[in-house]
């Protein structure tokens, strides 16, 4: 790791209007649960924020031309994707992007299917969306979670018209390869099915591979598939509230346009701001995260496999964020057992999870220790 990039150092966040933090406000609780990082953003954005913020006027922001032109240039170098600067459609967020494509594709009671556990947003989008969702339990092979393509054929019915995949995966830190995503996509293709593929975490790859956009496998799949993607998870400037759809097929991206017209607001400067200098001077920052977090990830599997008995987590492929098997431990309620012991996590309830709980890894070392030294405890006694 570049020595210069202190991501040990432990941030006070209470009373910062931090919705990871302020959700235990005059608790003992150290929070782990939301997607949301505890390490200070790059310098090189805090640069480009002081800035704009000394040019003091704050009207409707347009995305600048050097930021579309560098978020082409980083698919092509980052991923061998090839896209045009008319195929990207500028959003505050992703969660609004899973419900205006929910909008965007079918009528009203028609069918969205998604690969379960997953990210809540995915199984509340279709029902306020008017349509109808359909969940596929991911299977376990080989020791990892993997889609069930015939269980996800099966289910696929007359009035399905969307799959909404999350790849990298959260919860389960998987990084799909070329063979599954093909495989998937080829069912979609012949069934007929629009895919939004929600790749916000395609830049948090810890293990040995590349993330490999839907959209990139073939021009057959990019003409039917919608990708949501942003610099927040990353960089962790989340707050700052800039996103990007892509989608090539022009009659999609009209739909897409037309749902969310009037309705969802358009992106601040800020986050326009902070979205160029994160993809064009922060990739020695993210090269070094990816260290530090793969270092927080080996403890974590170390720990929770060896140490405290009735937990067991896979190693995570990608994201910073563990899903962590605790049913051995026959807990009613696993998200309020911890967060009696002083630790925040996420209940696998939430996700389609029963007895398990997500952890974010994203914090420091010692932030992790102690949330880990509360856990043990809890379970153990001692």
């Amino acid at each position: 790791m570049n020595d210069s990039f202190d991501f040990d150092r432990v941030i006070d966040r209470h009373n910062t209007g931090s919705l990871k933090w302020d959700r235990y406000k005059g608790k003992d609780v150290i929070p782990l649960w939301v997607a949301d990082m505890d390490f200070q953003a790059p310098r090189p954005i805090l640069e480009a924020l002081h800035e704009r913020v000394e040019h003091g006027v704050f009207g409707y922001g347009l995305p600048p031309e050097e930021l579309v032109q560098t978020v082409v240039e980083r698919m092509a170098q980052q991923y061998n994707w090839a896209i045009k600067p008319s195929w990207i459609v500028w959003m505050p967020g992703v969660v609004s992007a899973l419900n205006v494509v929910c909008r965007a594709c079918g009528e009203d009671g028609d069918e969205v299917l998604t690969f379960t556990p997953i990210y809540p947003p995915f199984l509340s989008a279709p029902p306020q969306s008017r349509k109808s969702i359909k969940t596929v339990p991911l299977a376990r092979e080989a020791g990892r979670y993997v889609m069930d393509y015939d269980r996800f054929e099966s289910e696929i019915g007359d009035r399905s018209r969307l799959l909404i995949l999350c790849s990298p995966h959260n919860p389960v830190g998987r990084r799909f390869d070329r063979r599954e995503l093909e495989r998937i996509a080829e069912i979609c293709l012949r069934r007929n099915l629009i895919i939004c593929s929600d790749e916000i975490h395609c830049d948090l790859v810890l293990d040995s591979g590349r993330h490999m956009p839907t959209a990139s496998l073939s021009p057959e799949v990019s003409a039917r598939t919608i990708t949501l993607m942003a610099p927040s998870k990353t960089f962790n400037v989340p707050g700052l509230s800039c996103s990007f759809a892509i989608i090539e097929d022009a009659d999609l991206r009209a739909k897409f346009n037309k749902a969310q017209h009037g309705i969802v607001p358009g992106v601040n400067v800020l986050g326009y701001t902070a979205c160029l200098a994160a993809y064009r001077d922060c990739e020695p920052w993210r090269l070094a995260l990816l260290d530090y977090l793969r270092g927080n990830e080996q403890l974590l599997y170390k720990t929770v496999n060896e140490e405290i008995p009735g937990l067991s987590m896979d190693h995570v492929e990608a994201t910073y964020l563990a899903w962590i098997d605790v049913r051995p431990l026959g807990l009613p309620n696993p998200g309020r057992f911890f967060e009696h012991a002083g630790v925040g996590l996420s209940d696998g309830k939430h996700f389609e999870g029963e007895g398990f709980v997500r952890l974010n890894f994203g914090c420091p070392r010692a932030t992790l220790l102690a949330g880990l030294e509360r856990m043990k405890r809890a379970v153990t006694g001692k």
